[in-house]
This record gives structure tokens, sequence and C-alpha cells, in this order.
């Protein structure tokens, strides 16, 4: 296996890791109008995903830097092709930080609405617009012969193309309500099974529907057969309906592995249909960019490979351990916002005692 295949492998991975990490916290802010019935509840939601959602976050970054370390034609190919794109995305992703920031800061409902609202807005525009981006990577953009994008803005959009869009929103809301059976309790949790309940059923017809699209639009756009696409789509549909089944059966664990696993095929699903290319071109197919002509000299993939073998486990073990620490329900109790901070609140009745 060549260092371009594995980078590219290692592309869909971070972007894999960041979709079904910030999966749940778009899924959550989704949700915030459909769950919460007073201050308590949006408290409470807000407060599962208020420890890890910057460090999910970062997975875009890396996503992001690995793609133009490893990739710096693609890169620079399709962010000044999706530039528009991207800039919404990033507005409303800093949006939707300023929610998590400013949304405590005065206690007149009028301005917590307002700040929840936008939350939401940026919680379902942000992966709409994923979703939208990531299926013109296959199903083909207007690209020069000198690899450059050839372009509008409403050449992103197509049928496909928007339903890659509203797929990814149903997915992370479907994710995200099953992430709050898992950390919450009582009445919000209950409301938080029943939403996925519905939800469920729709989420599963809509992504059947463009997962056996995806498949299609690979072999009519990108020369691919339908294996091993088709199976892979099976199989994140299949994840689905095994959520859904957990679900009413009340294994929200489950459900949530589920779920993670429907979103992570899902990706790696677009990515095998990509391969051996990372942007496809239409009409003009041979423009198309390919892991080969894409791709960083091989002395930076090498060095690169290096420091992330180094580095990747250290990230990893780290933001398990914030996993961890924060594994326990919302019950009530005032949230924090790291976890040295939740580990000084457990060991302080410990210190007392021992002081007595």
């Amino acid at each position: 296996m060549t260092l371009e295949i594995i980078w590219f492998c290692l592309v869909c991975f971070f972007w894999m890791g960041y979709l079904v990490l910030e999966g749940f916290d778009f899924g959550v802010g989704i949700l915030l109008p459909v769950l919460a019935r007073n201050e308590e509840d949006r408290r409470s939601m807000f407060a599962t995903i208020g420890p890890v959602w910057d460090a999910n976050e970062v997975w875009l970054i890396v996503a992001g830097g690995v793609t133009f370390g490893a990739f710096p034609l693609w890169y620079s190919t399709m962010f000044s092709g999706f530039y528009l794109a991207l800039v919404l995305v990033l507005i409303l992703l800093i949006v939707r930080v300023l929610t998590f920031e400013w949304r405590s800061k005065v206690t007149s409902p009028r301005w917590r609405s307002l700040w929840t609202w936008t939350n939401t807005v940026g919680s379902i525009g942000a992966p709409l617009v994923w979703g939208i981006a990531l299926s013109n990577l296959l199903q083909g953009v207007p690209i020069n012969a000198d690899h450059t994008y050839g372009g509008n803005f409403g050449d992103l959009f197509s049928p496909y193309t928007v339903l890659g869009g509203i797929t990814f929103v149903l997915l992370f809301a479907f994710h995200g309500s099953v992430f709050l059976t898992l950390r919450t309790d009582g009445p919000l949790r209950e409301r938080s099974r029943h939403v996925s309940g519905l939800i469920g059923p729709v989420t599963i017809v809509v992504a059947a529907g463009y997962l056996a699209w995806t498949v299609g639009v690979a072999a009519e756009h990108n020369q691919r057969g339908v294996f091993p696409g088709v199976l892979l789509a099976a199989l994140a549909a299949v994840a689905l309906i095994a959520a859904f089944g957990a679900i009413r059966a009340r294994r929200e664990g489950i459900a949530f592995i589920a779920t993670t696993s429907a979103i992570g095929l899902t990706v790696v699903t677009l990515f095998t249909s990509l391969y051996p290319r990372v942007m496809v071109s239409a009409p003009s197919f041979e423009n198309s960019l390919t892991i080969a002509n894409s791709a960083s000299a091989s002395y930076t993939l090498t060095v690169i490979t290096i420091v992330a073998a180094v580095i990747m486990p250290v990230v990893l073990l780290y933001q398990g351990w914030t996993y961890h620490v924060f594994r326990a329900r919302i019950t009530g109790t005032p949230p924090v916002s790291n976890p040295i901070d939740l580990l000084a609140r457990k060991t302080k009745p410990a210190a007392a005692d021992g002081d007595s």
C-alpha cells in the first residue's frame, strides 16, 4: 500500500471522526426547540455537549490540515471551488460557538431564546452544507485542464447533492436524539427516546435512498463498479435499522453504537465510491483529481506519516479520557466545563472527610 493510499484513508478517517463526533453535537442543537420544555431542559441539553463540542471541532481542523499536507492540489481546488459554501459553513460554526459563550451571559428570556434558535440554525445549516459539498466531490464539478475550478456556486446544487445535505441533517438529528437518551435522565430522556422513534424511520428511508443513489452516481460519474460501495451502503442502512430497533428496546448504548456506525459507514461509502479520485470533474472527466496527481511529494508524505504516528495516539487517548470523565448522565447538577474541574469536584468530599 502506497503512502498516497494510506493518507487518502486517513483523510477519510478524520472526516469520519469529525462527522460522527460533531454529529451528535449538531443533533442536540437541531432538537433544542423540539425537546426542551423550559430553561432547565435547555441548560441540560447544552450541558451534555458543553465539555466536548470544542474538542469535536478540532477534528475538522485536523481533517483540513491533513488534506492540505497530503493532497495540496485537492485542497486548493476544493477550497477555491467551494469557497462560498465553506465561508457559509465557517459563519454557521462561528455563530454556533457564540451561542455556547454568550447565551448564559444575560438572564433575559428573550436573549436566551435568540441564542438557542441561533444554535439550532447553525446546527442545521452546517451539516446541510457539508452533505452538499461531500456529495459534489463524487457527482463531479467543472474542473479545468489546469485543475482549477471552472464553475459557480449554483453548480453545487442538484437533486443528488441536496438530498445528501438533507440526509446528513437527519442522520445527525437521529444521532443526537440517541445521544441524549444516554446523557440525560427523567422526562427529557423519555422525550428524547420518543423523538428517536419518530426520526428513525424517516432517516432510514431517506438515508437508504441517498446511499443507493451514491452507488449509482459512482458508477455513472466515476466509472466505479457497484462493489464494494453497495455492500458498505447496505451495512449503513442495516446499522440505522438496528439503531431504531435498539432505541425501541431501550438499549440506548447499542443504539448509539449503531448510529455512530451508520454515519461512519456513510462517509466510508462516499470515499470508497470516490477512490481512486479525490474530486471528480464533470463533464470533462479526464480533468479529475486523483490521489496520484494531487498528492504531495514522497518526502513530505513520509515526514507527516512519522509525525502522525507519534501525535495521533496521544490525541485519541486524551479525547477518549475526556469522554470517559463526562460519561455520567445530566441530572440537574450545575455543569462543569472541563475534566479537571469535574475531577476536582469529585475529590472535594473525600478531602473534606480526611480533614475532619
